[in-house]
């Protein structure tokens, strides 16, 4: 199971951390995603780290700002989010894709991940 955790209401230019906490032994084999959803929209990608942690994607609209990491021994992966903007206002998720499902790369697509944890808000007000 996954459940992300760490959202809230902030300013302009503010920061929050976010992390997604995964139970299971089979964690570290697994590709890690964070993706978004505001209102009226489709769910996005915003990043993805491999299951080694060698690999990471970005989002255009978040590249230099977030930081995605993992610590396998911990079973998290954290989303450093710097220099918040209002349009980074969503229900941001944390989700699993791997070998299970048929993946073996890290992926961008939404459809390529198999296990969703339950969101958690980030509101950044102007």
């Amino acid at each position: 199971q996954l459940q992300a955790s760490g959202g809230g209401l902030v300013q302009a230019g503010a920061s929050l951390r976010l992390s997604c906490a995964a139970s299971g032994r089979t964690f570290s084999r697994y590709h890690m995603g964070w993706f978004r959803q505001a209102p009226g929209k489709e769910r996005e990608f915003v990043a993805v780290i491999s299951w080694s942690g060698g690999i990471t994607y970005y989002a255009d609209s978040v590249k230099g700002r977030f930081t995605i990491s993992r610590d396998n021994a911990g079973n998290t992966v954290p989303l450093q989010m710097n220099s918040l903007k209002p349009e980074d206002t969503a229900v941001y998720y944390c989700a699993a894709s791997g070998p299970q499902w048929g993946i073996t790369t890290p992926s961008r697509d939404v459809g390529e991940y198999g296990q969703w944890g339950r969101g958690t808000q980030v509101t950044v007000s102007s």
